[in-house]
């Protein structure tokens, strides 16, 4: 199973700590839509900051919608040569059991 997510890589222009504010305003934005609570549980994004990318996973409503208004904002503000945006599949992370002690 695979599960859609999308992967914004940046330019060495952009600071990264701006595109994740960035993407703080669009989860506002997003609030909007469907209530603080919902996109507290629903989304999830990572930051890897070696490779200057931010990962935001699409796989509910409201994480689609997060990528959609995120990717609108970086584009107004940075430009269209200063990011590239790819939707890729990841795996799920393994599943691990295990016990009470």
């Amino acid at each position: 199973m695979t599960v859609d997510v999308f992967r914004f890589q940046f330019t060495s222009d952009v600071p990264l700590e701006e595109a994740e504010m960035t993407l703080h305003l669009a989860m506002y934005a997003v609030e909007g839509l469907f209530g603080v609570a919902r996109v507290r549980l629903d989304v999830s994004y990572h930051v890897d900051e070696p490779r200057r990318v931010i990962i935001v996973d699409a796989t509910n409503e409201v994480g689609a919608a997060l990528v959609r208004v995120f990717a609108n904002l970086l584009l107004r503000e940075f430009g269209d040569e200063a990011l590239e945006v790819r939707r890729v599949h990841a795996s799920p992370a393994p599943r691990t059991e295990g016990r009470a002690a």
